[in-house]
């Protein structure tokens, strides 16, 4: 068994598809297919459940996955302990963030890492940002930007790079759609919301329309802020997103920014890993970005 063997099956049980498990690892399918025989007949168990249309870990897999995260951290870890006088830091992380924050956040943090660490090479993976800290805590991530929650789960280091309010939007054209005024409850409970599925956002105005006595009228419910402001410029209804969004969205001249009080509390946006990953040289340089 090697370091090799296990990226290989951590692949595969992050995509549960040979095809794009072998693009990923840079093999042939063939190869990747007889590299995880190799690593079941080496353990003396099936750690996937293959048939003609899908791919699935066994519970024996969702162990060996467990075993697989942690010796591929120590590997990185080790080698870099053992790197050379000069301290060149070498190897991967990986991050995971929003699409958005992946060209405002991330960005300017990587102009400002690269010069440094040339060597460290960024595995980013994009998508909602509410499952940011759960894959932090499974292990699937080394670093993840993500807004501060009430609660954050123990073991889990978190490190401030920026605020943004959370606004009230509505189409710019506001056709038939009547924008309410502040404190009129009634014309709140008529207006089409349309808002986050779950996460921080959907908690927040929640917590909003309970403390006026309002029980919204809700339109949609989606998955993503980009999706949010793609229907409000559409006149579907009024969302509800942070500024960083709007700032980076190429629908911001067809949507307005309402003036609505009370505010909404602001998202603290930021950096998370769990406490133990500090000790990796890589992950600790990337989390000193932000001093």
């Amino acid at each position: 068994m090697n370091i090799k063997a296990l990226n290989h099956f951590l692949a595969l049980a992050e995509h549960l598809h040979f095809g794009r498990a072998s693009i990923a690892c840079d093999i042939s399918i063939s190869a990747l297919s007889r590299n995880i025989r190799q690593l079941e007949d080496e353990t003396g168990a099936t750690l996937f459940i293959r048939d003609n249309r899908s791919v699935s870990l066994t519970a024996k897999g969702l162990r060996f996955q467990q075993y697989a995260k942690e010796s591929t951290r120590q590997w990185r870890f080790i080698c870099n302990e053992l790197a050379d006088a000069e301290n060149k830091l070498q190897g991967e992380i990986s991050l995971y963030c929003s699409v958005t924050a992946s060209y405002s956040i991330l960005f300017e943090l990587l102009n400002r890492f690269r010069p440094d660490y040339p060597g460290i090479e960024i595995k980013l993976h994009t998508g909602d940002p509410e499952h940011a800290i759960s894959r932090i805590v499974a292990g699937d991530e080394d670093v993840a930007i993500a807004a501060l929650p009430r609660s954050v789960p123990r073991g889990v280091e978190f490190k401030s790079v920026t605020m943004s309010p959370l606004l009230f939007i509505a189409p710019r054209k506001q056709g038939e759609l009547k924008v309410p005024a502040n404190k009129a409850a009634e014309s709140w409970s008529q207006v089409p919301m349309i808002l986050a599925e779950s996460g921080i956002a959907r908690t927040r105005v929640n917590d909003w329309f309970r403390a006026l006595g309002i029980s919204p009228k809700i339109y949609a419910q989606v998955a993503g802020n980009e999706a949010i402001v793609s229907m409000v410029s559409l006149g579907l209804g009024i969302g509800v997103v942070p500024k960083i969004v709007i700032d980076n969205s190429p629908l911001a001249d067809r949507i307005r920014v309402l003036d609505v009080k009370p505010r909404l509390e602001a998202y603290n946006l930021g950096l998370f890993t769990l406490k133990r990953n500090l000790s990796n040289p890589l992950v600790k340089a990337f989390f000193q970005l932000v001093d």
